[in-house]
């Protein structure tokens, strides 16, 4: 069974993707075959789910797209209304059963979860639970910008509350410029308690192999060992 990590974000459109396929390059550079998955998307635009294609560009296995991403919903919406809409309850068996495959494919499988890390995915059950029932390390993407602390902590302490490993958190410059930005990763790096994996620049089209280079994975291989 291949290794495995679960990317949450402070929020949706904080860089999840970039990051998930960042990962899946670096370990891919180690020699590891990987691939990514996308568990829930929502959110087709031009006939097409860009995050799940940007996971499945980035991986080296390629693998089905009912393994690779077992829910695909058409509205940019929060998963369990889109799921409402298309008349489907989003299962997390299935989604752990779509894991165990793909970890029996891969050295290395990165999950990516879907908006924040509590966002609801059915009527009883959210991001949280899908990862807790995956058991993996998890990956903080923290969008940097005003706010961030707060949803950074926040986001923080329900990891630990889910009794989850958080391997580290990256900060994800989303933002052209950010005032004090210096001093917000100061006082992060102060209070989340887990290792800062990288500082992702702003970059108006971001390009996951660049991204790479830039994290170190050491305490993520550490989590797992």
């Amino acid at each position: 069974m291949g290794q495995g990590f679960f990317v949450t974000g402070t929020d949706t459109g904080v860089g999840k993707t970039l990051l998930a396929c960042a990962l899946l390059n670096a370990f891919a550079r180690m020699g590891k075959s990987v691939v990514g998955m996308k568990p829930v998307a929502a959110g087709r635009e031009a006939g097409r789910w860009a995050d799940v294609e940007a996971l499945a560009r980035a991986s080296t296995v390629r693998a089905e797209s009912r393994i690779a991403n077992p829910y695909a919903f058409e509205a940019a919406i929060a998963p369990h209304l889109a799921a409402e809409l298309a008349g489907v309850e989003i299962d997390l068996e299935t989604i752990v059963r779509a894991y165990e495959e793909l970890s029996r494919l891969a050295d290395v499988v990165v999950v990516e979860g879907a908006g924040g890390f509590l966002v609801p995915l059915n009527e009883r059950q959210t991001g949280a639970a899908l990862a807790m029932r995956l058991g993996l390390p998890v990956v903080l993407v923290v969008g940097m910008r005003l706010g961030c602390l707060n949803h950074a902590l926040l986001t923080r302490r329900q990891i630990e509350a889910s009794r989850l490993r958080c391997a580290g958190w990256v900060a994800n410059c989303i933002l052209p410029e950010l005032p004090h930005l210096d001093g917000n990763i100061r006082a992060l790096e102060q209070r989340l308690d887990c290792p800062l994996l990288g500082v992702a620049p702003f970059l108006r089209e971001p390009v996951p192999a660049s991204v790479a280079a830039l994290l170190s994975l050491e305490p993520l291989l550490e989590a797992t060992a």
